[in-house]
């Protein structure tokens, strides 16, 4: 097996700092949140990102789908450090410091574009027990720039580093001429291109820019909500989740040498991944209901654990073991946190 090295795996997305504190109803209640929701935040809610870091104790998480994948697929693989890069935007602000920080203490090689007309985006998860509301507020994360940053020779020598590169579908709705650069440059040198869904909003909204890159695309993520979103976009006419990968396999493709990956997480059902001609489900490690914390996040742990395991060039079962596994810890935990070392053979 071959040893990571440094740069190997090329993430790109929106950073926000993830800011979570344990808050009361009436905290609640004063920004019109539900107790357990995820939205963007609107006008009303400025002044809740300002008080949460006033009022409680907080934990400051470097967050944003992207991110988290490739901070857990570090964590996976340990060592060498800086096995993993970050690219996106954050403001100069005291909070895209701790963002920095952040990505420095989990060992990946973050190069943030820097900009002062918005603030770096955060993410609030206001904790009542064992609920979470999350308000994103993308601010800075939306202001990433191509030619500003990405063209630049030393950061483009970053991308070439790389055999595997992985953004989130979320990233479509910021800079897709960034992400086709990323991907045509990984077709073109027969490299692993991998893409997530995201979010059902992306295939209804975004599907414009999220069919560009499609060609290109070599492994492509999901979960059961956003693949239907997708095969009803796309008129597929089936509900059937394996018949949505078989046919989103069989899609246009442009390097014919790589034949492109589907796959599927279902929760606590089986992963569907398309393997060669046939698709396989793959039972989910069994975990007691009281043990999870906090499935925000396991998504994001899966494609980390799963590129972790890709990098190293093992097989598609291997990966996603390894993807299973981070699920597995990390819905143990409140938001996308790790222990200090994985107990995965």
């Amino acid at each position: 097996m071959p040893t990571p090295s440094e740069n190997m795996l090329f993430g790109m997305g929106n950073p926000l700092l993830d800011i979570s504190a344990v808050v009361d109803k009436d905290f609640l209640d004063k920004f019109g949140l539900k107790p357990n929701d995820q939205i963007l935040a609107e006008d009303k809610h400025e002044a809740l990102f300002e008080e949460i870091v006033k009022r409680n104790k907080v934990e400051y998480h470097a967050g944003g789908s992207t991110q988290n994948s490739v901070k857990i697929a570090q964590w996976m693989i340990q060592k060498p450090y800086k096995v993993a890069t970050f690219f996106g935007c954050i403001g100069t602000d005291h909070f895209g410091e701790i963002l920095k920080k952040k990505a420095e203490e989990a060992h990946v090689d973050a190069h943030y574009y820097e900009q002062n007309e918005k603030p770096t985006g955060t993410c609030a998860a206001c904790i009542t027990g064992d609920n979470r509301s999350l308000v994103a507020n993308l601010a800075a994360a939306n202001c990433y720039k191509k030619e500003k940053h990405l063209d630049l020779d030393s950061n483009w020598e970053l991308v070439k580093k790389a055999k595997v590169y992985y953004i989130a579908g979320f990233f479509l709705t910021v800079s897709p001429e960034s992400i086709l650069k990323v991907a045509k440059h990984a077709s073109e040198n027969d490299k692993i291109f991998c893409m997530n869904l995201s979010a059902p909003f992306i295939s209804q909204f975004f599907k414009e820019p999220l069919m560009k890159v499609m060609p290109y695309v070599d492994i492509l993520f999901g979960n059961e909500t956003e693949a239907a979103t997708f095969a009803k976009e796309m008129g597929f006419e089936t509900d059937d989740i394996a018949e949505i990968a078989k046919k989103t396999q069989n899609l246009p493709k442009e390097n014919t040498k790589r034949q492109r990956m589907v796959v599927f997480t279902q929760g606590k059902d089986d992963t569907v991944a398309t393997v060669g001609e046939r698709v396989t489900m793959f039972p989910v490690l069994d975990i007691d209901q009281n043990n999870i914390v906090d499935t925000n996040g396991a998504g994001d742990a899966f494609v980390g654990g799963f590129l972790s395991a890709l990098v190293q060039e093992q097989v598609l079962e291997e990966c996603i073991r390894a993807g299973h596994y981070a699920a597995n810890v990390i819905i143990r935990r409140v938001g996308c946190t790790f222990p200090e070392k994985p107990d995965f053979h």
